[in-house]
């Protein structure tokens, strides 16, 4: 028995496949390409080596918001000749892309794999310029659409099999949507990184409501929202000049400013530590990271620059 997500879309998406995821819209994204690394964690500590990188594409216009979906694939969004942005997996031990999503009329950003494994889910700029998230099965199948009456995202983070979601308005907003009728507004005016904490019922995230200037550079604070006790807390300054993080583990945390990669260890301290610097013809400052879960790659986006 298949259940229809218009009619359960506050189910959990992973339960329902039991039974039988700069400018806020789509238009105008700069041109980027991702590079792969080789890196290392363990009880010694994190490094990450520069000299491994690799591109892996290579195109005029915009590759970027990649997310490891296991220890040997990761999927991103490209964008075609026409304009038109689709979910791409790339496969890196054979040098594979395929597309997860081939929609003319749409457009997929942001996309993510399910905790089940069973979907990539992306948000979606549908035919009348519509941002949701839609669910793309894994087998092909027809796309189902989640969260029906939340409009329009502009981000997401899965924490389990609920997604945290970055909703565009005046102000923006973060929600955690625990049913239909109790949307939860985790806080006002979030960033657009929303990253589950490994270990933890935790999504964390920058709070933009207010900031400080550290070493000449803009400074947001990280929050931690716990999804059980519907409690936010901080967990310190972010990486200053700096929107885009990842977690390696719970407590080491990577961003990225300019060409430099820098780790912050949070149940130590508050200090931002360089671990590498990426620098490459032709282009510019890393936009985006991710790390896979096995913490021995990470893709960074990295910003084309104008001929």
């Amino acid at each position: 028995m298949k259940f229809n997500f218009q009619n359960y879309v506050y189910f959990r998406a992973c339960f329902l496949t039991l039974v039988f995821f700069s400018s806020i819209t789509a238009p105008a994204q700069e041109a980027s390409d991702l590079f792969l690394v080789d890196a290392k964690n363990n009880i010694l500590g994190f490094a990450v080596f520069s000299n491994s990188a690799r591109q892996i594409t290579d195109s005029e216009w915009y590759d970027n918001q990649p997310r490891f979906i296991n220890d040997k694939q990761l999927v991103f969004a490209s964008e075609g000749q026409s304009g038109n942005v689709d979910a791409i997996l790339y496969t890196w031990e054979k040098a594979q892309f395929a597309n997860m999503t081939r929609t003319p009329e749409k457009s997929e950003f942001s996309p993510d794999l399910t905790s089940c494994g069973q979907y990539i889910s992306a948000v979606t700029v549908e035919e009348d310029s519509s941002q949701r998230i839609w669910l793309y099965p894994i087998n092909g199948g027809e796309p189902e659409l989640l969260y029906d009456d939340i409009a329009p995202v502009g981000y997401y983070g899965w924490l389990g099999e609920t997604a945290a979601l970055f909703v565009i308005g005046e102000p923006n907003r973060l929600v955690f949507p625990y049913g239909r009728d109790d949307v939860y507004t985790i806080s006002e005016n979030p960033g657009r990184s929303i990253q589950y904490r490994p270990g933890t019922k935790e999504i964390v995230f920058l709070d933009k409501n207010t900031n400080i200037v550290v070493d000449g550079e803009v400074t947001f604070e990280l929050k931690a929202f716990n999804s059980k006790h519907r409690e936010t807390r901080s967990l310190g300054l972010a990486l200053g000049g700096s929107e885009d993080f990842c977690w390696v583990d719970k407590n080491k945390l990577l961003m990225a400013r300019g060409n430099d990669l820098y780790l912050r260890k949070v149940n130590k301290g508050i200090e931002w530590e360089k671990v590498g610097t990426f620098t490459f013809p032709g282009y510019g400052s890393i936009s985006r990271i991710a790390i896979s879960p096995d913490s021995k790659k990470i893709v960074l986006a990295l910003q084309r620059m104008q001929e």
